[in-house]
Order: C-alpha cells, then structure tokens, then sequence
C-alpha cells in the first residue's frame, strides 16, 4: 500500500506546487484575501506531502534492538503534524487573514480574470490529484464499503491525509470562486474576507477529523472487525483447538498487524503436537490474512 501512497503523494505536490504559485501571483495582482488564503492552503498541502513521504520512509526502517517490532507507526505521527499544520497554519492563517479583510475590506485592484483564471485551472488540477488519490485508495477499499466508511476503517494514514487535504482544496477552491464572485458582483469586498473565514474552518474541521484517525493508529488501534472475524472462524474450525481468549490485534503500521491470543487445546495433544498445531494455525491466518505478520499464540489451560 506505499507504493500506492507514493503514487498519490506526487500526484498532490506536484499540483499543489503550481496552484500555489499561480494563487499567490493572483492575489498579488488582485488584492484578494480568499486568493491568499488559497495560496496559503495549496503551500501547506505541499509541505505535508514532503512530511508524508518522509513519514513512509522511516517508517521503512529494520526493527532493531530499540524497536524490535518496527517502525511502521512512524507515518502515522507524520500524519498526525500534517493535521496539526492544516489546521494551525492553513485553517489559522486563512481565518487571520479573513478576519482582517472584514474589518479593513478593500476592492479588488487589478485584471480580476486573475482570480478566475487562477481559480478554474487550480480546480482542474486538484480535481486531477483528487483521482489520482481516489484511484489509489479504491484498490484496498472494500467493495461493499462506503467511501466515508472505508476512510475510517483505512490503516493507510498518508493515502487517507492525502484525500482528506485534496477533497478540502477542491471543497476551497469552489467556496473561493463562489466567494470572489459574489465580491465582484455585489461589488461588496467583505464578502472576499467571510470567504476566506469559510475557507479557514473548512480546513479547521478536516485537519480535527484527520488528528482524530490518527491518534487512534498511534496509541494502538486494533485490526479491523473482519479480520478477527476471520481469525475466530479459524480457530473454530480447528478440530483441536477446545476453547480461545483474548483474542488481540494492534496495528504496527498500514500492512503490519500484531496479533496475540491465549488457547486450549485437546488434552490429548502433548507439547510437541500443539506446537506444530500453533504454527499451523499461524500459516492458516497469514494465508488468508497476510499482512498480519506477527502472530503469538499462547497454549494455555482455560477453565
């Protein structure tokens, strides 16, 4: 699934990267505060992708002796200070800088086909960065899920970052020409500024919704209910296994599971034989369930 994050990661910065300059040059001429915010917005969206494949690049690493299972949650806090810049830097500032432009409005100066002109190309372009991502997501997205559903469920913090950053950029750039229009035509500057506000929330509510995923894979989140699903029916079809508990699971990174669990098997099974059961058991599950890779099984005696 990296390999997919990456794909939809480039596809972000590079798009990212030209809207931004084409905004900021539009807001230079023009004046506007929704423009600058914009500009401000497709910056950040840059940045974070850098900080996410920098994340999917440590997170890479050999165990070692100081972290013997991994660094796979690494992505997951460079996923975590994404949402912490959208929303200090591209919600605060965006929502700064409207603020001021209601209380000091000033008319648009300038060619104002700028802001349009500007405005058409960066929707065009994110909504290309937006298949991009969406088309990457969809090969791990089960069939039956919904997209909100399968975003919540996904264990691929930078691929869901990235969808997350650019459904609020093509969410932005739609409140930004609605919002520049209405300015123009109503011929009433403050509205350039209460669009930037919208902007600045927007992105406020993305980055809390992202930190939230987020925290969850860090502290430990467990592995979805269909795997353990898979896991039980496992166990129970197993002629030896007599009874199971504690049955745990916890994500070490997007395709990384740990899973432990305590088991009682037939009493007329000696130490070798349940040893060879228990990797039988561990083949069966990775076989079916391959990314949960660390499996410890714990023969025990269950009243």
């Amino acid at each position: 699934m990296a390999g997919n994050s990456k794909i939809a990661i480039y596809g972000a910065i590079g798009a990212n990267l030209g809207i931004a300059i084409m905004k900021f040059v539009a807001s230079f001429f023009t004046g506007s505060a929704a423009m600058l915010s914009e500009g401000i917005h497709s910056t950040v969206d840059s940045l974070n992708g850098v900080l996410l494949l920098y994340g999917i690049k440590r997170s890479k690493r050999n165990p070692d002796t100081k972290h013997p299972f991994g660094y796979g949650k690494e992505v997951y806090f460079w996923a975590f200070i994404v949402a912490m810049l959208i929303f200090a830097i591209g919600g605060g500032i965006a929502i700064y800088e409207g603020i001021e432009h209601i209380k000091h409005p000033a008319e648009s100066t300038g060619n104002k086909m700028w802001k349009y002109g500007v405005l058409i190309i960066a929707i065009i372009l994110e909504g290309i960065s937006f298949y991009i991502a969406l088309r990457e997501f969809k090969k791990s997205k089960p069939e039956k899920a919904t997209w909100m559903g399968a975003l919540r469920q996904s264990k691929d913090a930078a691929t869901f970052a990235i969808i997350l950053e650019d459904s609020g950029a093509m969410f932005g750039l739609i409140i930004a020409l609605i919002g520049v229009s209405l300015a123009d035509f109503l011929e009433m500057p403050m509205i350039d500024g209460i669009t930037s506000v919208v902007i600045g929330i927007l992105l406020c509510v993305i980055a809390i919704f992202l930190a939230r995923e987020t925290k969850g894979l860090l502290i430990g989140e467990s592995a979805v209910d269909n795997d353990l699903k898979v896991v039980r029916e496992i166990l129970d079809s197993d002629e030896w296994v007599l009874k199971y508990r504690d049955v745990n699971s916890m994500h070490l990174g997007p395709a990384t599971v740990l899973l432990a669990m305590e088991v009682d098997f037939s009493d007329d099974m000696d130490n070798p034989a349940v040893e060879a059961e228990i990797l039988t058991i561990e083949q069966r599950i990775k076989e079916k369930l391959p990314h949960i890779s660390k499996i410890y099984i714990e023969s025990t005696s269950i009243k």
